[in-house]
């Protein structure tokens, strides 16, 4: 036997109408400026067949929607029955007559009326914001406790900011680094609709904060050791942008990875050693003379070290490799492990039997996942690799 019919409730149609809220339709209207036509809703009502089956049940329901404060919501009736059970006035449908009556039923007046301040005022401050608030109504009353500090701080920047100028010195009362970082995406966006196209670098995400809206980034440092005889500091660390200007006084720049075997690489006159830090050494692309010097990469046998040392040659044709080869692969057999996420890129700098070993190792010809890790390869070995 089918289940009973069910027929609309109160709570039915405000369920409803709350749906169309948490889509932000009916803000988005008002704040949009639309005028409000009448918003009716059609009920699923009894039928005849019901007067006559569930009449005590159809009572019930009527008196559910006598209770119903007209104020809030509209009730139109239809005639339902005929001749055998006679005619009834059952609710058919509901009406929603204005803006008011809306908040009101919804319980959102006082957001309304907040959201209604805050539209206001951005207007008149910063009318391309007030353009998106429109768009995204509920985004924005998400933030309205901040939202004062938001816009100042957007005021601020188009006021004040120049590509000189670190996050840190915009100087809002009440807003600081850690602000604007917890409100990155949503400053971003009141960003984007208030300053012109060329205070904007689309190459960055909103969670680059400090490259999209042109501010002046951390400096990058290299840090390096004198591997030969050299009066003053042993190890320097150094902006790179001053390094690139200032060529070290050496013949061969040895490039690694692993921090302990920095430290403790042999010595070897004329020359350095500098820390790479694995992906991260694309900050020695801008040293533009390491072109004039003999330079040397050694880091991990597995297939991101190959991939770190592609990356390098593309900017640095001439670098060589060290320690890299089969040969040191196969002597540190017992010192082995497990890569845990290889990788399987097509790498076009790699000389003829560097990328035969690369391709043995992603296609697990040695093993699964082989990986020989800088610090595990004998310091004899390394001695003589730089003899």
């Amino acid at each position: 036997m089918a289940a009973p019919r069910t027929w609309s409730t109160p709570t039915d149609v405000v369920n409803r109408l709350k749906r169309r809220w948490d889509n932000g339709d009916f803000l988005r209207m008002f704040a949009a400026g639309e005028e409000w036509v009448p918003l009716g809703i059609p009920l699923r009502s009894p039928t005849a067949s019901d007067l006559s089956t569930r009449f005590g049940e159809v009572q019930e329901w009527v008196s559910q929607w006598r209770e119903v404060d007209q104020r809030l919501l509209r009730v139109e009736t239809k005639t339902v029955g005929g001749r055998i059970i006679g005619t009834n006035e059952l609710p058919g449908r509901v009406w929603i007559d204005s803006y008011d009556q809306l908040w009101s039923l919804l319980r959102r007046t006082s957001d309304v009326r907040r959201f209604t301040e805050l539209l206001h005022a951005t207007q008149t401050l910063a009318p391309g914001p007030a353009g998106w608030m429109i768009a995204k109504p509920l985004e924005a009353l998400s933030f309205d406790r901040v939202w004062d500090k938001l816009i100042t701080t957007v005021l601020w920047i188009d006021n004040h900011a120049t590509r000189d100028m670190y996050v840190r010195q915009v100087d809002v009362p009440g807003v600081d680094t850690k602000f604007i970082e917890g409100h990155r995406k949503i400053l971003g966006l009141l960003l984007d609709h208030h300053l012109p196209a060329h205070r904007i670098d689309p190459a960055y995400p909103h969670s680059e904060f400090t490259s999209r809206y042109r501010f002046r980034r951390k400096p990058g440092y290299v840090r390096f050791r004198w591997l030969g005889s050299h009066e003053g500091f042993s190890e320097l660390a150094v902006r790179v942008d001053e390094l690139a200007t200032r060529p070290l006084p050496v013949s061969t720049v040895f490039v690694v990875e692993n921090d302990v075997t920095y430290l403790a690489f042999p010595p070897v006159e004329d020359s350095v050693v500098v820390f790479g830090g694995g992906y991260a050494l694309s900050q020695l692309e801008p040293l533009s003379w390491l072109s004039e010097r003999e330079l040397v990469y050694w880091g991990d046998i597995d297939t991101h070290g190959f991939a770190i040392l592609d990356r390098l040659r593309a900017k640095f044709g001439h670098v060589r490799s060290m320690l890299m080869d089969r040969a040191t692969l196969l002597a540190h057999e017992d010192q082995w492990v497990r890569e845990s996420a290889p990788v399987n890129a097509h790498l076009r700098s790699l000389h003829p039997d560097e990328a035969t070993l690369y391709n043995d190792l992603v296609e697990d010809a040695l093993g699964t996942a082989v990986r020989l890790e800088q610090e595990r390869v004998s310091y004899s070995a390394l001695q003589g690799a730089t003899r």
